[in-house]
């Protein structure tokens, strides 16, 4: 799992941005965060929420969530964002307002 302290891809030393990056460049990581932003999410819900990802890479991105502190099980089985995973989705915003920019400034050849 992506820690901070121990050796990741791109740090031997585990720097906290760096374990950062490499837990949210695992693919489908990023998509989980977004989907859970609105609230807690059953596993089949969540799934379908994710474009119907496999169910094995699915429960092995909410380990490493879960893990990582980002991700909680609700008592009645729904997973959710933790305060941890908010603040992350929270810091997510301005780079999606950008990929908006970016995207508008391809289009118009720019």
């Amino acid at each position: 799992m992506a820690t901070p302290g121990k050796p990741v891809r791109g740090s031997a030393t585990g720097r906290p941005i760096m374990a950062a990056l490499d837990l949210f460049g695992r693919r489908w990581t990023l998509r989980i965060v977004w989907e859970l932003h609105e609230g807690p999410l059953g596993f089949r819900p969540l799934q379908q929420r994710c474009d119907g990802m496999s169910s094995s890479v699915l429960r092995q991105r909410l380990v490493e969530l879960e893990e990582a502190g980002l991700v909680l099980k609700t008592e009645d089985g729904r997973y959710g964002l933790s305060p941890l995973g908010q603040d992350a989705r929270e810091a997510l915003g301005p780079l999606s307002r950008w990929s908006e920019r970016w995207a508008a400034a391809l289009e118009d050849g720019h």
